[in-house]
């Protein structure tokens, strides 16, 4: 079985035309294509789609079939995984259980249903209309978090020691964790490491859509720099209402000034995306099939692009230096904050912070400085007398 090209759509309010143009491009494509829509409360997919989604996906076209995340589902099966367990505790306290009908998703859910849909989706090609780009970053970044944190409040090696745990609890005095604690722990381990397999595979990619007058310079290279801190890249940027080139020539003054302007920052965003595809769209497109065909006319769309290499040069013959090359494009030096904690380092850029565990060589030197230079962040370590290997 192949693995699934996952597309994640995020931006501003073309975002769902945009995610539903994408789908339908590949289903013409041939592919088996699922259209997801992830934390869309207002369903505006549904309105530029002209149907109304559900949890179960059904066919809108040929190859093409559409749904959208339930958070309501994604709440109860994660109640229900602690439901059972928390009972006698409620009927030592005298209190009722919720009664299904009375659960209401609280904030946050809408990422858990993300994260399970993804691993759970079954086609060629899924294409989700995801959340605005912060909060994508966020969903993005969330398996990877409560993976550290599951590790330090219940290390997995901890298991190795049930049949001891009687005898701790005789000797410490206090009761050792239950087997349900662990059970649970293993089935929230698998469950976040689906999750981050679906987000890290090589054929999950992220398109970002903005508007061509909304001057999205900046802000586009936050995001970017957002996902790249996570081991993301995009795959394009989708610019939409552009005006057509023959506007530059029209005899209106105010519209050809217009045009033009609007054409040299479109070049500008163009540089600043280096590598990145800008693709356009205008605004006369009346159809989903118009903008598909504007977008990727013919040809498969973009591809998705491995984020750059984080790697460690050894630089120890020369300067006695190890140096740590994260890829990091559109980073600002004054949005950076490093700070080396264990065996870790804490990279936080603007909003976003990420906590990295040291390569195995690192761990064993001291930060010597560090540097961020043409969207690559080289963090600069000493081998530390005393752990450093002698000879």
């Amino acid at each position: 079985m192949t693995a699934t090209r996952t597309i994640l759509v995020s931006g501003d309010h073309a975002a769902p035309a945009v995610a539903a143009a994408t789908a339908l491009h590949a289903a013409g494509r041939g592919r088996r294509t699922l259209l997801l829509a992830a934390d869309d409360p207002h369903r505006t997919l549904d309105a530029a789609l002209g149907v109304r989604l559900e949890a179960a996906p059904t066919a809108y076209a040929p190859g093409l079939a559409v749904a959208r995340t339930d958070e309501q589902a994604a709440f109860r099966h994660a109640l229900d995984e602690i439901g059972g367990r928390l009972k006698p505790a409620l009927d030592l306290l005298g209190a009722d259980p919720l009664d299904p009908e009375e659960l209401t998703a609280l904030p946050g859910t809408a990422r858990l249903a993300l994260l399970r849909a993804l691993p759970a989706a079954d086609a060629d090609v899924l294409v989700v209309l995801a959340p605005p780009p912060a909060e994508l970053i966020a969903t993005l970044a969330l398996p990877e978090q409560l993976e550290r944190y599951l590790a330090r409040l219940v290390p997995e090696q901890r298991q190795a020691a049930r049949a001891l745990r009687p005898l701790l609890a005789g000797l410490a005095g206090v009761p050792m964790p239950a087997d349900w604690l662990y059970e649970t722990r293993a089935r929230a381990a698998g469950a976040l490491a689906a999750a981050r397999a679906a987000i890290t595979a090589p054929g999950t990619s992220v398109r970002l859509v903005a508007a061509a007058d909304a001057h999205p310079f900046d802000e586009l290279r936050r995001i970017r720099t957002g996902l790249a801190l996570h081991g993301h890249r995009p795959d394009a940027v989708v610019v939409h209402g552009v005006l057509p080139d023959a506007a530059a020539d029209s005899s209106d003054p105010w519209l050809a000034a217009l045009a033009r302007r609007r054409r040299d920052e479109l070049a500008e965003l163009a540089a600043g995306c280096e590598d990145v595809p800008v693709l356009t769209a205008g605004p006369a497109e009346a159809t989903l099939e118009a903008v598909a065909d504007r977008l990727y006319g013919a040809g498969p769309g973009p591809e998705p692009r491995p984020a750059g290499p984080w790697a460690v040069e050894d630089r120890l013959a020369a300067d006695g230096l190890l140096v740590w090359h994260l890829a990091l494009p559109g980073a600002d030096r004054a949005d950076l904050d490093l700070v080396r904690r264990g065996d870790e380092l804490v990279v936080g850029l603007g909003a976003h912070r990420r906590v990295l565990a040291l390569p195995s060589a690192l761990r064993r030197c001291t930060v010597a400085g560090a540097g961020l230079n043409d969207g690559v962040l080289a963090v600069r370590f000493a081998p530390d007398p005393g752990l450093w290997p002698r000879g």
